[in-house]
């Protein structure tokens, strides 16, 4: 397969049909024949920070992340956490690349960086993640589930959670008002 998502995003069609999904932006972290796998990078845990989780595992964080939002990545394994950061972590086989100034960590060490004073500059903890079986991704996006966008650092760490979906949908040339849950496509 030499068509993969990886390192693009995945934005929700209108009508997808699936209230978990509605309005989602996911980072694609994997994809081939077999699987695919994304984070999903605008659904907040409103009920939990990151200081808590760092707590509950532990660890000691700085006050800098106090308040610091934890997101719920998506429907599969919901008590792993998933880090996507900047470039200036690397946990070595650990880190993958993304796409261009996003890896992705999902071990310990990332999270210890997080709560010592090595924490990437640019980073969010999503626990869970969304998940899909051999064809099941392709069918969706013949279905118009799902259209394709290019990878954007600033919508993928930005704070502005509740604009992500309508910015991703923007960086497609698209307005709004335009979308239906009947039209998909790729950037």
């Amino acid at each position: 397969m030499t068509d993969t998502l990886v390192g693009k995003l995945l934005v929700a069609m209108p009508g997808i049909g699936d209230p978990r999904f509605a309005h989602t932006v996911i980072m694609m972290c994997s994809h081939d024949q077999e699987h695919a796998m994304g984070v999903v990078i605008n659904r907040p845990k409103e009920e939990l920070t990151l200081s808590e989780v760092l707590e509950h595992l532990g660890m000691k964080p700085g006050h800098q992340l106090a308040q610091r939002i934890v997101f719920d990545g998506g429907p599969v394994r919901p008590d792993r956490g998933y880090v996507l950061h900047s470039e200036d972590f690397d946990a070595g086989e650990a880190t993958q690349d993304v796409a261009p100034g996003i890896r992705l960590t999902a071990t310990r060490d990332v999270l210890e960086a997080m709560a010592g004073d090595d924490a990437p500059a640019d980073f969010l903890l999503a626990l869970g993640c969304a998940g899909w079986g051999a064809g099941q991704l392709e069918n969706e996006l013949r279905h118009n589930a799902w259209m394709i966008v290019d990878p954007d650092k600033a919508i993928v760490f930005d704070e502005e959670h509740e604009a992500k979906w309508d910015r991703a949908i923007h960086a497609l040339g698209f307005d709004l008002a335009q979308l239906s849950g009947g039209n998909g496509g790729r950037a």
